[in-house]
């Protein structure tokens, strides 16, 4: 996508699209436990509520929200949503703000999610899941974005171009470039936004051991990186999967043979930073082929613990600036470049706060500092050729590039190595809880009267 082409439109138009949030959290009691009650009865039917339901487990909430034409209002109504579930539960339970769990039972004591004979399939692939991983390795939570252009901005750029392709092909191109740019860069993502940087006794070992200090209140953390959730250790594939992303057709020809081969049990399967999202999610790919990319799937970001619910507007914002960039960004031609890009993801989630750590640049060593600084200033330059006005967004990121202690994760290890891992989770996610109650004891009229759009359905079985 040239730059230029893309300048030839207004900001607006660039900026607008279809912007929806997905977000995990276990349900903790008491000293930082999992609450092993079954999903609060007050959210209804898990099945056919479609703002709160579950995740892997009962004891995992997911709120999931409509989709909206801004970044301001998906974040403000996923916000609302964050403080009626997390006050809407039992006094002795709250949501538990990390994507590491809390203080896990043996795993045969956490409870997988139950459904009715209506979702059994739903239940039946989650214990598949769980002989396959691990059932702990599922408890792991966080947030997902989920982003498209404008119909609007699609239909403008595609008619400055002269390509031979159809307006599905030309559509899907973007989404395509957008996932593998995104794929090459996310590294950048794990270290702004990484906040998963310690673990209770009771959670995979394997996690364990890439920590390098321990609490007094048995637990590990790490000083060296940001995002354990996203490191070696977090919840992935059995074995390295690349599939091609030139085009759909060869997506969807790759990961059938993954599930050929028995990689994969379906397509849902396929844990990526990025995913490719089709009009249909029940035909996966066959709906991808025949209908091309509806919108794509951020799965980078971690909960983040120091705000009430999870999530930083300016991180979304910059998040949808990061995705225009992926766009216009041109692509280096280095041929292994996925496995480079995991290399540089896990490197960067477990040792991005290490001096002597260097990513790779196809194939060449470079420092994260340097590569880092090289993006937010070719994005401010892309900012100022689209008269886009998000320099402020753009000041934050570089700040906490220059002076990793402004990151989430440095702010986060200072609080670990006064109190513990839990005890510092157990006084955050109480926090947020009493922050949650008295945002809704506390809103003016226009909030009440759009949290009333949403109370009927999110707390279906009051």
């Amino acid at each position: 996508m040239n730059l230029l082409n893309l300048s030839k439109l207004s900001s607006r138009e660039i900026l607008k699209g279809s912007f929806g949030i997905e977000w995990e959290s276990l349900r903790a009691k008491g000293e930082g436990e999992l609450s092993l009650t079954p999903h609060p009865e007050v959210f209804g039917d898990k099945l056919t509520n479609p703002l709160i339901t579950t995740d892997f487990s009962e004891s995992q909430i997911e709120i999931i929200t409509p989709t909206f034409d801004t970044i301001d209002e998906a974040f403000n109504t996923f916000s609302l949503l964050a403080d009626l579930v997390n006050s809407s539960l039992p006094e002795d339970e709250y949501l538990w703000f990390q994507s590491i769990p809390c203080i896990l039972p043996y795993w045969d004591q956490i409870p997988i999610a139950q459904y009715s004979e209506e979702g059994i399939s739903s239940q039946k692939y989650r214990e598949d899941l769980a002989k396959k991983y691990g059932v702990k390795k599922q408890m792991i939570s966080g947030v997902h974005f989920n982003f498209s252009f404008s119909d609007e901005f699609l239909r403008k750029v595609y008619s400055m171009g002269d390509d031979d392709l159809s307006f599905k092909e030309f559509k899907d191109g973007i989404y395509l470039k957008i996932a593998r740019n995104y794929l090459r860069y996310c590294w950048l993502i794990i270290y702004l936004t990484g906040c998963s940087i310690g673990s209770h006794k009771t959670f995979s070992n394997d996690c364990l051991h890439l920590m390098d200090a321990k609490d007094d209140y048995g637990s590990y953390y790490s000083t060296r990186g940001p995002s354990f959730r996203n490191a070696s250790c977090g919840y992935k594939n059995l074995k390295e999967l690349y599939p091609s992303y030139d085009t759909v057709e060869e997506f969807t020809r790759d990961v059938n043979a993954f599930i050929e081969n028995g990689d994969l049990s379906e397509a849902k399967e396929l844990y990526t930073q990025i995913r490719l999202k089709p009009k249909n999610p029940k035909d996966l790919l066959n709906s991808l082929k025949n209908d091309g990319i509806e919108y794509i799937e951020i799965r980078t970001l971690d909960i983040n613990p120091f705000y009430q619910c999870g999530l930083v507007e300016h991180d979304m914002k910059f998040l949808h600036l990061f995705l225009i960039y992926m766009l216009v960004k041109s692509e280096s031609d280095y041929a292994d470049w996925q496995r480079e890009a995991k290399l540089n993801e896990e490197n960067t989630a477990e040792k991005a706060y290490v001096d002597s750590m260097r990513l790779l640049r196809d194939g060449r060593e470079v420092t994260l500092k340097s590569w880092a600084a090289e993006i937010i200033n070719e994005m401010y330059g892309m900012c100022e050729v689209l008269g886009i006005d998000e320099g402020r967004t753009l000041n934050l990121m570089l700040n906490r590039i220059s002076n990793p202690d402004l990151t989430y994760g440095k702010r986060l290890l200072r609080l670990i190595e006064e109190q513990g891992y839990i005890n510092t989770h157990i006084i955050l996610s109480k926090n947020n809880k009493q922050t949650s109650i008295h945002n809704l004891e506390n809103i003016d009229s226009s909030e009440r009267e759009r949290l009333r759009e949403y109370v009927d359905v999110a707390l279906a079985g009051r």
